[in-house]
């Protein structure tokens, strides 16, 4: 199939490439920019014009809910949410059911991807066999079979031993290791950061402090082991200064945020709306900043969605007993554009952040529109406004916290390996 997309204005960030102008696709693949590679006979035309074209997005971070909960997601319905979002290649978290940390999972997770046809997944290897943080992972047949990375998922490592002999293996493998980290005890029986709100709904609090500790201790076994390490949804502003400090030191850590730790707080938790309980819990004005602030400083590389897509049931409890996280692949790319209108970021900036430099964390060639890349890529209406509604997204998860917010950035289009995955001309 050879596709020309005309007239778009083409931002591709990782090759400081902001022009009007067409593109050409021909087997999958980014085949010229501009004029017309000789010989190549038009079959599928699609006018951008007004619009932006953008590398597909990459997220870090998003359970897909298969194996184990498709009353919750799957991944085909998921990934047919990820390319309303202008999401191309996404990371599959460990914590399914089987956890991912056999060759088999992997397997299963790739065919099931690959039926599908809607995203890149790429899956996360489990750091700890079941993720019980006691014996390590048969890291390099699951890196062999397919993963790009090994996390312990948000199942914080309690016994230090373990999670230093899991980073000297990863490291002689040179695979990366995404880590979340918590102090188990502190953070135990939290269910909101502990603060001012806590205290007033009388729950139980996960202390900022609960983060910090533990991003310390993991940063001395990092800087001893050497491994390749990024830490997952940061969301304090004490456990930022603490990576700020290491890469000052030449440590090669990177981390990222999830794009709803930049716009809500404690506050918005309100009268127990189980809709903003996640993991970690919404922070304090400050620790936003201060998220806000290191994006800005470069400190945090990438913004990911942390998606988790729920049954209505699942937010229906009292708020302790509700269980964390947000649907949130296609509110990735608007909240992302609305930190340029705040004037976080300047617009290339913030595109990088959800598009290339994820990629390049993970050692992934995606997120670029270089030519011979992957034609993995989508258009988006810049000027549309668009009201997050039950109705409009395509996820099975509605459990969002910004249903009702009016949201600027739509995509048109998607295409992945040149193929248009989706359309939408509202």
């Amino acid at each position: 199939m050879h596709t020309v997309i005309r007239n778009g204005r083409v931002i591709d960030p990782a090759n400081r490439r902001d022009e009007t102008a067409d593109i050409y696709i021909a087997a999958g693949r980014i085949a010229a920019i501009g004029t017309a590679p000789a010989g190549f006979s038009v079959q599928k035309e699609i006018d951008a014009r007004g619009k932006w074209v953008l590398p597909g997005l990459v997220d870090l971070r998003a359970h897909l809910r298969e194996p184990g909960q498709k009353h919750k997601g799957g991944i085909a319905n998921e990934t047919r949410a990820a390319a309303a979002g202008g999401i191309t290649t996404l990371c599959c978290a460990p914590d399914t059911n089987p956890v991912i940390d056999s060759a088999a999972v992997v397997e299963l997770i790739r065919r099931k991807a690959s039926d599908a046809g809607m995203a890149h997944v790429l899956p996360l290897a489990a750091l700890t066999q079941g993720l019980a943080g006691e014996q390590i992972s048969e890291m390099y047949g699951l890196q062999q079979a397919g993963c790009v990375a090994v996390s312990n998922g948000k199942i914080p490592m309690a016994n230090t031993l373990v999670l230093r002999r899991a980073l000297e293996y990863a490291a002689g493998l040179d695979i990366p290791v995404l880590l979340y980290s918590e102090d188990p005890w502190l953070g135990a029986s939290g269910c909101i950061h502990e603060g001012v709100v806590s205290t007033r709904l009388g729950l139980p609090g996960i202390p900022a402090c609960a983060e910090v500790i533990a991003v310390g201790r993991d940063l001395m076994l990092v800087e001893q082991t050497g491994v390749r390490a990024h830490f997952c949804q940061l969301s304090s502003a004490r456990a930022v200064e603490l990576v700020a400090a290491a890469q000052k030191r030449g440590v090669p850590v990177t981390a990222d945020v999830s794009a709803h730790q930049l716009y809500l707080t404690e506050l918005d938790v309100g009268q127990f709306n189980s809709l903003c309980h996640v993991r970690p819990p919404l922070r304090s004005q400050r620790d936003r900043d201060g998220l806000r602030a290191a994006l800005a400083d470069g400190v945090i590389g990438a913004i990911c969605s942390d998606h988790q897509p729920h049954d209505t049931d699942a937010k229906l409890a009292p708020f302790p007993a509700t269980e964390p996280g947000i649907s949130a692949l296609e509110t990735l790319l608007p909240l992302t554009l609305r930190l340029v209108d705040e004037g976080v970021l300047p617009l290339h900036e913030a595109i990088g952040r959800i598009t290339w430099q994820p990629a390049n964390i993970l050692g992934q060639s995606a997120g670029t529109l270089s030519l011979g890349a992957r034609a993995d890529l989508c258009i988006v209406d810049p000027e549309c406004y668009w009201t997050v509604s039950e109705k409009a997204l395509v996820s099975r998860g509605k459990n969002t916290p910004f249903l009702g917010w009016e949201l600027k950035g739509k995509v048109t289009h998607t295409l992945l390996d040149g193929r248009l995955v989706y359309e939408n001309h509202q």
